[in-house]
């Protein structure tokens, strides 16, 4: 095993391609806001919201899920939302994370009668970025090429479910206007409404709206029933990734490949569970993993890694050795290491980066490659050749680093 200090990890240059900005905010933040927005939380101080809501460890998904209620309450209002963005670039900055891509979903934080609507709610969060990246940027460091700049790009996530009361205003109201359609007909209508309102917001505003996603409950609510949302943005160059083989077998992770265009898969936890398999076409299961895996890695597809989460949300694994970054590092697969929710999972890039490093087996050239798998599979608001040139500044800069703690002589 090699070993890798955390100042060495903090310094060296990461991105964080799969970060949820409801999940990510500062807990004392989240007091001020619930305070300002009137909300009203289980515990006032830190300390109590971490013994109450946000722990170190779930019992299930939903009570993990849980905790989205309190963030997505305060997110409702916009100098919380633009607060929240701007500290979550802060924080990402202050541990070396040089390329963030937000993703959250803006339907669960509109809300029209109080004039919050889309375009609202996207100006607010960019403006939050903008402005850590602004003040960022100006340092003598960046400014002298010494050090790499920080760039952001925003990933708006379609639910793949919600109810008609509860969710969010928007959602409620939508499936009173829709009342003679079926659930999973208002389901999909708000999942184009997402997608075609982010193209236009990304075309006429220039916000940096860089992929769409699709999260939420995968048992019942398959890709393939939102193929269409994902051709649309397959059509007008908006990337694609999506939540897949996080709680649904191997089966999930094809289904988003083959029927959605997936360029990213969020988590893939599941690619190599052959009991998570449910599909009872698929007879040969352990072949059926070697196929889709060996396909995965040929085609250069990148799974978004998010082990803190999944050990607290999947009770399958019993040990972070028994998680199956293992199986997808043998398999050659492109992995990129993030963090899923800062706040809710209690950890940051450098953590999860810690604790891959010091479980299984990464050698330099191997850390150095996942690294640059951070930036080289991002969905950079930009173009392909100002992306090669953005990922060869930050890994020049690994080197610089890796040779600082006598990695590279």
């Amino acid at each position: 095993m090699h070993f890798y200090s955390l100042d060495f990890i903090k310094e060296m240059p990461k991105s964080d391609l799969h970060l949820h900005l409801d999940g990510s905010l500062r807990l004392d933040s989240l007091i001020e806001m619930a305070a300002k927005a009137g909300v009203k939380l289980p515990s006032q101080t830190v300390e109590g919201l971490k013994e109450l809501v946000f722990k170190d460890s779930y019992q299930n998904l939903g009570e993990y899920l849980h905790c989205f209620q309190y963030t997505c309450a305060v997110l409702r209002d916009m100098d919380n939302l633009e607060r929240a963005a701007y500290e979550l670039a802060i924080d990402n900055q202050l541990e070396g994370v040089n390329y963030i891509e937000v993703r959250f979903a803006p339907q669960l934080l509109i809300d029209l009668p109080t004039g919050i609507d889309f375009d609202r709610v996207m100006h607010a969060v960019n403006n939050g970025l903008k402005r850590a990246q602004q003040e960022y940027n100006s340092q003598a460091a960046i400014l002298s090429g010494d050090k790499p700049p920080f760039a952001y790009g925003i990933i708006n996530c379609a639910m793949r479910m919600f109810g008609d009361k509860g969710f969010s205003p928007y959602y409620t109201n939508l499936f009173q206007l829709m009342r003679d359609f079926s659930p999973i007909e208002v389901i999909k209508l708000a999942a184009m409404e997402l997608v075609r309102a982010s193209v236009r917001l990304r075309d006429e505003a220039g916000i940096p709206i860089v992929a769409l996603d699709l999260a939420g409950q995968e048992s019942g609510y398959p890709a393939s029933k939102f193929k269409e949302v994902y051709e649309f943005a397959h059509q007008h160059f908006l990337l694609k990734t999506l939540h897949a083989g996080e709680a649904y077998g191997a089966e999930s992770v094809f289904e988003a490949i083959t029927e959605c265009y997936a360029d990213r898969i969020g988590h893939g936890y599941s690619l190599f569970v052959p009991e998570m398999i449910q599909d009872p076409a698929i007879k040969d299961k352990q072949k059926y993993i070697r196929e889709l895996a060996s396909y995965i890695a040929d085609k250069r597809i990148a799974i978004e890694v998010c082990l803190t989460s999944n050990l607290q949300t999947n009770p399958g694994i019993s040990d972070i050795k028994a998680h199956k970054l293992a199986d997808m590092l043998d398999h050659r697969i492109v992995t990129v290491i993030c963090t899923d929710n800062r706040l809710v999972s209690n950890t940051t890039v450098s953590r999860e980066y810690k604790l891959a490093l010091d479980n299984f087996d990464i050698p330099l050239k191997r850390l150095k490659d996942m690294v640059a798998y951070g930036f080289k599979k991002s969905f950079f608001p930009g173009s392909y050749v100002e992306k090669r040139q953005y990922a060869k500044q930050c890994l020049e800069y690994f080197d610089k680093v890796a040779q600082k703690y006598g990695f590279i002589n």
